[in-house]
């Protein structure tokens, strides 16, 4: 028979590990956005992220500002400087490759050093030390579990943005052309789509979302400037085992993985939460390369 405390403890670890998982999806679309729309698989993605952080962490402690306000300054920050990126950096490995596999390589070289470049630039401003800041951590209950309102905060702001941005891609002319784009990039001209603007677009977009990660992700866990790669590898677990340019899955992997993180935590042991992600995400590989939630035969 299970105990009153057991049950209360899985119900606490369940609700924490959908809000984690919550904020995983969202991050984990931006990249899905990214790689299906301009074929561009991006490394330096979770230092983008690590960037909003921290961005988001000045503009608490310097300036009173609060998160949620940072976000209207943030996000068409990275928006646009993601556009910039993709313009000056990647539309010329995009004309050189000429549709064919280098594309994937060579971006993933350039985005490689760009890793290191906003790694070194924010190393230089912030030190290696972790930084964290405090803003709603009071306690509210939540089916009798207490959770910080930060967490509920984060995790209604990312199924509200991911929620919404879902509907908009399936359900408007905009969403039309960056789907035809990711399905079927040599076909997209014949009905007058303008790829190369459509990609940038997407790229543009995946930026924008991994820098409301960053700021979500700020607002309740400890960070450091060598820490996006640990964002970078998770996205890509949750885009890998949704099934590349399947945004839905994105969705639902990511919920998945917060809450296998979580039970890892609290049951098992947690020095073994990064264990189990990249154990899982080898299990995909191995067993379900094109994705948990992909149709077979796509």
């Amino acid at each position: 028979m299970f105990q009153t405390g057991d049950i209360s403890l899985f119900l606490s670890t369940l609700i924490f590990g959908l809000m984690l998982g919550g904020t995983y999806a969202l991050i984990a679309l931006g990249l899905s956005l990214q790689y299906g729309i301009a074929r561009i698989m991006n490394l330096a993605y979770g230092e983008v992220l690590i960037a909003a952080a921290f961005i988001t962490f000045v503009l608490f402690s310097g300036y009173g500002l609060s998160p949620l306000w940072s976000l209207f300054i943030i996000v068409p920050l990275g928006y646009g400087l993601s556009f910039a990126i993709y313009r000056v950096m990647m539309r010329p490995l995009v004309r050189r490759s000429g549709g064919s596999g280098r594309l994937e390589v060579d971006s993933i070289l350039a985005t490689f050093g760009l890793l290191f470049v906003i790694q070194g630039i924010m190393l230089v401003a912030f030190g290696g030390n972790y930084h964290s800041y405090f803003y709603l951590a009071d306690g509210v209950d939540v089916f009798g579990t207490t959770v910080a309102m930060n967490r509920l905060l984060s995790f209604g702001l990312s199924v509200l943005i991911g929620g919404g941005l879902y509907l908009a891609l399936t359900h408007s002319r905009w969403g039309l052309n960056l789907r035809a784009v990711a399905l079927s990039p040599r076909s997209a001209p014949l009905v007058g789509i303008d790829v190369n603007r459509v990609a940038s677009l997407g790229f543009a977009l995946g930026g924008a979302l991994a820098v409301a990660g960053g700021v979500m992700i700020s607002m309740y866990q400890t960070f450091s400037a060598s820490y996006g790669v640990v964002f970078t590898m998770k996205a890509l677990v949750v885009v890998i085992m949704g099934g590349v340019g399947n945004l839905l899955g994105a969705l639902v992997a990511g919920l998945l993985l917060g809450l296998v993180e979580t039970f890892v935590l609290v049951y098992v042991d947690p020095g073994l939460t990064l264990a189990a992600t990249y154990l899982l995400f080898l299990m995909v590989l191995l067993w379900r390369p094109e994705g948990i939630f992909a149709r077979r035969g796509n």
